[in-house]
This record gives structure tokens, sequence and C-alpha cells, in this order.
């Protein structure tokens, strides 16, 4: 546990650096932005493109992990569901609720961490959960938050869906490398180091972006977001590693890694939908808060356990 703690503990110094730049105004909310836009639109989508190229979809495409992946996530969805209905909350906040509970952090934080400190391999799987987050999840909240205000589904929902997933740099990305990768071009040399060069700037450029974010964010509604952090931390990878491990066993180093990707605080696009909808934006912005602060230990201690499965 130590071990891994002390491994975790870089990256997390580095979205408490970021925090600080933050919080003391030396980085500003309009720097943050942008950096957040350079690493979402450049440097993470050539890190995504240039993994997707060396693999075949057919090492990410494990049908079992994804069905275990995905059952896990729905039970938690249906719980998060459940308790905001039984507070009396409508369809959109307990949509927004919900996505706090499922969805982690896995773009900026996941991908940097898991394939470092889990092994290069692990990236297919991180692909997967990455794929099912944004395709699925995604979805499903634009898709709820609409109907429910329209009062009816139309295809113009299906539309800003549809739409919403080709713009999405990541799943361009990621969907450009295995197209690369299935026509079996080899990358040259020189694209390659650059797709190198640029993606190496994620890690850093996504870590001190999350943190400084953080400095952004308030502590409304606490009791609430103390409960959808509990939900994201400890329900979902505890819904995740029943599903992959018991109910649709898969192989055990792939399953190991969606638990523990299932283990990250809530994302921050989670927020960004919530803004955009005017859907509960502050008890987000808090859950995103506690959960990455209190992940600092938690997901430690999950990585430390599916190290011995």
């Amino acid at each position: 546990m130590l071990a891994i703690f002390l491994k975790t503990l870089p990256f997390f110094a580095l979205i408490g650096l970021g925090y600080w730049a933050g919080r003391t105004r030396f980085f500003t909310s309009e720097a943050t932005a942008y950096l957040t836009k350079f690493v979402f639109y450049f440097a993470l989508s050539a890190m995504l493109f240039r993994f997707a190229a060396n693999l075949s979809l057919a090492e990410v495409l494990d049908w079992r992990l994804i069905g275990g992946y995905l059952f896990g996530c729905t039970l938690v969805y249906l719980l998060a569901t459940l308790v905001a209905f039984l507070r009396r909350e409508d369809v959109g906040t307990a949509a927004v609720e919900a996505q706090c509970a499922v969805i982690g952090n896995t773009g900026f934080l996941g991908v940097p961490m898991l394939t470092l400190l889990m092994g290069p391999e692990a990236i297919g799987p991180v692909m997967m959960v990455l794929a099912v987050d944004l395709i699925v999840f995604s979805s499903l909240i634009v898709i709820l938050i609409t109907g429910s205000r329209d009062g009816r589904m139309s295809f113009a929902i299906l539309r800003t869906v549809a739409g919403g997933l080709i713009r999405n740099p990541m799943i361009v990305a990621i969907s450009l490398g295995f197209a690369w990768s299935a026509l079996q071009i080899p990358i040259p040399d020189p694209f390659n180091e650059f797709l190198a060069i640029l993606g190496g700037a994620a890690t850093p450029g996504a870590l001190f972006a999350i943190g400084a974010s953080l400095a952004t964010k308030s502590a409304e509604r606490v009791e609430v977001a103390l409960w959808l952090s509990f939900a994201k931390l400890v329900l979902h990878p505890l819904s995740v590693a029943f599903a992959v491990l018991w109910l649709f066993p898969a192989d055990p180093y792939a399953a190991s890694v969606a638990i523990a990707a299932a283990a990250l605080p809530v994302a921050g696009n989670v927020y960004m939908l919530a803004q955009h909808y005017g859907v509960a934006p502050h008890r987000v912005s808090a859950a995103i808060l506690f959960s990455t602060t209190f992940s600092i230990a938690t997901v430690s201690l999950v990585i430390a356990w599916v190290s011995q499965l």
C-alpha cells in the first residue's frame, strides 16, 4: 500500500501544484481554460492516437470486460438515480448526480497515471473504459436532460448527441488511431516523434489543469457531494469489481485495470455538462473537489488491491 501510495503521490502533487497556482491567482481562470483546451485538443489527442495506432481493435474489444464494466456502472447509476428521486429531485438533476457517480477522470488522470503505474498494457482496457463513458453515459445524460425538458424524444436530440460524439477530440483520436492500425500503415519516424513529444505534454499539463480548475470549485451542497464522492470512489469500483471478476469474469489483468479506472474521482466534463444545461453545477463542483481530494488515499488502496489479482 505504501509503495503504491508513493507512486501515485507525484501525480497528486502535480494536481496540488496546479491548485496552488489557481488559488493564488498565479494561474488565472482564463489561463486554466486555455491550458485545458491545449491538453484536450492537442496533447491528450496525440497520446491517444499514438496508443491506438500501435494497438489492434481486437486487443481492446473484450466483450466480457465491456459487458462487466457497463453492468457495474449501470448498477451504481440506477442507485444514484433512485437516491435523487427519493430526495424529490427532477429527472435532469438525477441524471447529473448519476453521472457524478459513474464517470471518472479517465482521460486527464486515468490514461497517464494507470499506464505508468500498471504498465503500458493497461492502455487497452483504459481506452475501453473511456469509450464506454463517452459513448454511452455522456450520450445518456444529454438524452435525459433534453428529453425531460422537451417532454419527448426527437431527432434533434439524437442529432445533438451524435454531433457531440463526432466533435469530441478523444473519440476522434482513438477512432483515427484504430483506423490507422487496421490499415497496417507504419507510423513514419518523424511523425511518431512528433506525437511522442506532443503527447508527452498530456500528463503534466492535464494534472496541472485539474488542480488549477479545482481552485475555482465551491463546496456547496456538502452532504450531497459527500454522498456522490462515496458512490464514485467506493461503490463504483466495488460494483465494477463484482461484475468483471464474478458476474462476467474477464482477464484478471484487464479486469484490474477497469476496476482501478472505476476508482478515479469525478470527471471535470460532468461539471461542463451541468453548467452548460444549468443543472446542479454547484453540487457537481463540490463532488469533483471532494472526490479528487479523497482519491489521494482511495485510488492507492484500490490499485494496491487489484495489483494482487
